[in-house]
């Protein structure tokens, strides 16, 4: 069959299937049409590889581009892999004939994505879990989805483009973490969608303005957790109050292992304290200065108590250390200034800011003894490098005492030598009085 027939062919396929299915050619495209010009014309080399006389590119053409643009298409899964029926037809009839299933409804989608995604031996090729389908079925979004029918729930390509389907480092997938929250805002700041189950629509505002958000958005730092990183992706949950102090500590191990050895690692393991979130937000989780920990302890404990009272001594040993932190920073631009070299003076302060982060760790102990100890380790250190810095300083001083004379003899000499040549310029004078009256 020669090209132009082929080319004739396809047109004609292209009117029919798009009258079968209720669409109107522009009358441009009619003209094109009974000129004998494919209205619709898929170059092999634009395809990636996909036959231009494959069905259902014929009708669906404005879904190729997007889906050529993901993972599927490289991995050579096909539109009929997921919606059925027969891509060799040019009848919509008999294209969607037999095992058709059409737009996927939120329940079908899940069936069709766990056909590949929840088989091990199709999974395992690519790096990639196989229990994704099983872990929605123990979120919430499962249990509403696949227990209740909720539509409110969200399926598979509720998050995952379903033609564009990107991998999860692809700046453009919704997947990738600095769009997660976007992602999940979707529906967590729906007030509508909210209501009925008693969630606030502040949570992903309130994530932006955190330490973490501001970790993640603003210092583009990827350990930072998005709403993913507590709650997990498809197996999302909300952390159980015993399970909280677990989920921080994942990131923040030291501060976890520091929290269990003291009471209220304790009191949370009773039962009695709900972890971490006793003392800072959970959304909106900020950093509790050095000089706000004694309030923070009054939230829960009467002012005047045993335990306030260590709250006091905690915050009086944090604020110390970070007033002699910045004052080694502050000795160790002078020293730049004065044009010292720091090198072994910045190993040093470095030494004692690992030991100052410590101190941020070791106070969830309360253990009083532990944080002396750091912050005496951080004010030795401090001191020195403040030490060295005032010795530079008297140095210089030293300097400008001994250029005091200098410049005293510098001025003598200068007005010694303005004196002899105005006494030796009257003497002149003197002699020559025509030249004086010139």
């Amino acid at each position: 069959m020669s090209a132009t027939l082929s080319r004739s062919i396809l047109v004609l396929v292209t009117a029919g299937c798009l009258s079968a299915t209720g669409s109107d050619l522009t009358p441009a495209a009619e003209a094109s049409v009974g000129a004998g010009t494919p209205a619709v014309e898929i170059a092999p080399q634009e395809a990636g590889g996909i036959d231009p006389q494959y069905g259902c590119l014929i009708c669906h053409a404005d879904k190729r581009r997007a889906y050529l643009l993901g993972v599927h298409s490289d991995r050579n899964v096909r539109c009929h892999d997921c919606h059925g029926g027969n891509p060799d037809a040019f009848e919509v009839p008999e294209a969607h004939g037999g095992d058709f299933l059409g737009s996927l409804g939120k329940l079908a989608t899940v069936e069709v994505c766990s056909s590949c995604h929840a088989d091990p031996d199709v999974m395992r090729q690519y790096g990639l879990p196989a229990d994704q389908i099983a872990e929605l079925r123990t979120s919430r979004h499962g249990q509403l989805l696949l227990e209740r029918g909720s539509e409110d729930a969200p399926t598979c390509s509720d998050c995952h483009d379903p033609h564009t389907t990107l991998r999860a480092d692809d700046a453009r997938s919704s997947a990738y973490p600095l769009n997660i929250p976007t992602l999940c805002a979707v529906c967590h700041e729906d007030e509508i969608l909210m209501e009925p189950y008693g969630i606030p629509t502040d949570q992903v505002r309130n994530h932006r303005r955190s330490a973490h958000g501001k970790a993640l958005f603003e210092d583009l730092n990827f350990a930072a957790p998005s709403c993913i990183g507590c709650h997990g992706s498809h197996a999302a949950l909300p952390p159980n109050v015993g399970e909280i102090s677990n989920v921080c500590g994942r990131c923040h191990v030291g501060t976890r292992k520091a929290f269990d050895e003291g009471p209220h690692g304790r009191a949370t393991a009773e039962g009695t304290l709900p972890g971490c979130t006793s003392c800072h937000s959970s959304h909106d989780t900020e950093r509790i200065q050095a000089n706000m920990v004694a309030t923070t302890c009054t939230a829960c404990h009467e002012g005047g108590s045993a335990s306030a009272m260590l709250g006091e001594e905690i915050e009086g040993i944090l604020v110390r250390a970070e007033r002699e932190m910045e004052s080694a920073d502050e000795a160790i631009h002078e020293l730049v200034r004065a044009g010292h070299e720091v090198s072994d003076t910045r190993f040093r302060y470095r030494t004692a800011l690992t030991q100052y982060r410590q101190l941020a760790s070791a106070q969830h102990a309360l253990d009083l003894e532990r944080l002396t100890d750091l912050e005496r380790v951080v004010g030795s250190i401090s001191r020195d490098i403040v030490a060295e810095a005032e010795v530079s300083a008297e140095e210089r001083w030293e300097h400008k005492l001994f250029l005091i004379p200098v410049w005293f003899l510098a001025l003598a000499t200068i007005v010694l030598a303005g004196s002899r040549l105005w006494r030796l310029r009257s003497t002149e004078l003197a002699s020559d009085p025509g030249q004086a009256a010139g």
